[in-house]
């Protein structure tokens, strides 16, 4: 009810008219006269109109692309790259210099990451059991090489660090072992 009786008192205040409106000018006397300032519910303003066009948009650099690329530049250090990695998750570029792996060509290996958390408390280790030899492809485990597996060779979950995916493993050589991302050519 409350709310009701203010609505109703805002749309009385708005619809009388004030003493001004109703002040008729006689003998053209401009000292009497005085304009009345509509009140901040009477002004309407379209959003064209509180638009400055002639300032540039803050928000569009035309030179940042070439920007970023000179940063990418700088942080790989003149070295080539075979793709730039981010997480399959959230999008968050997680290495910028990497090299795929010969065999399986959706993993790729890292020295230098960036936006990565390592799961300390977390150890893996290779399965010390050999394929079937029925296999007529001739696989191994899929994940971790051969020379691995048959060392004692310890291994430590990476996710990413905004969103906290697994998006790989880092050895005890601190060399990344990327699985779960997404590459994009650098």
């Amino acid at each position: 009810m409350e709310v009701e009786t203010e609505k109703q008192q805002q749309e009385e205040e708005m619809a009388a008219p004030t003493a001004s409106q109703n002040m008729e000018v006689e003998g053209g006397n401009e000292e009497e006269e005085e304009i009345a300032s509509p009140t901040a519910s009477q002004k309407t303003v379209s959003d064209d109109d509180e638009i400055d066009y002639s300032v540039k948009p803050e928000f569009y650099d035309p030179k940042l692309d070439n920007k970023d690329e000179l940063w990418v530049h700088k942080e790989r250090k003149g070295r080539d790259s075979d793709a730039v990695l981010t997480c399959p998750a959230c999008f968050t570029t997680l290495c910028l210099d990497c090299q795929r792996h010969e065999k399986y060509l959706t993993q790729y290996r890292a020295m230098f990451v960036i936006n990565c958390k390592i799961k300390i408390n977390q150890v893996l280790r290779p399965s010390s059991q050999k394929p079937k030899t029925g296999n007529k492809r001739g696989r191994d485990r899929g994940g971790i090489d051969e020379g691995a597996a048959s060392t004692n060779e310890t291994f430590k979950p990476v996710c990413c660090i905004v969103c906290s995916t697994e998006v790989g493993v880092i050895d005890d050589d601190e060399v990344y072992h990327f699985f779960n991302v997404i590459p994009s050519e650098s």
